[in-house]
C-alpha cells in the first residue's frame, strides 16, 4: 500500500481541470491511465525523470475506480485531499454544502484512532 501514490493521484488530479472532468466521466479508465502514465513520474521534475516501482494495490486501484471516499480514508489517503477533488467533481450534482454534508455522513462511523495520514 502506498499512501503517496493515492495522495499524489488526488493531488495531481484535482489540479488539472481536463483530468478532473475525465475522472468524472471515467473513473476506472482514469485511474487505469493515471497509474499506467503519470504514476512513476516524479512531481515538480522534468517529464523524462521516472520511477519504476510505484504500483496501487488492487484494493486502492478498486476505491480509486468507485470514488469510495471511505475506504480511500481507510487506507490513508489525506481526507482533505478526497474532499477537494470530490468537491469538484460532485458539488454541481448537489445543493450548497449538500455533498459536503453526504461526505461527512459517510465517514461518521469512523473513531478514533484514525487511520495514519502522514506520508
Amino acid at each position: 500500500m502506498s499512501k503517496y501514490l493515492l495522495d499524489k493521484f488526488l493531488y495531481t488530479v484535482d489540479r488539472d481541470p481536463e483530468l478532473v472532468e475525465r475522472y468524472r466521466d471515467d473513473p476506472a479508465g482514469t485511474v487505469t491511465w493515471w497509474e499506467a502514465e503519470m504514476a512513476n513520474k516524479l512531481l515538480n521534475c522534468t517529464s523524462d525523470e521516472r520511477t519504476t516501482w510505484l504500483a496501487f494495490t488492487e484494493e486502492e486501484r478498486t476505491a480509486l475506480s468507485e470514488c469510495d471516499h471511505v475506504a480511500l480514508f481507510g487506507l490513508g489517503a489525506h481526507p482533505f485531499l478526497t474532499l477537494t477533488l470530490f468537491i469538484a467533481m460532485f458539488e454541481r450534482d448537489h445543493g450548497p454544502l449538500e455533498y459536503q454534508l453526504a461526505y461527512a455522513k459517510a465517514m461518521e462511523h469512523i473513531t478514533l484512532p484514525y487511520p495514519d495520514i502522514a506520508t
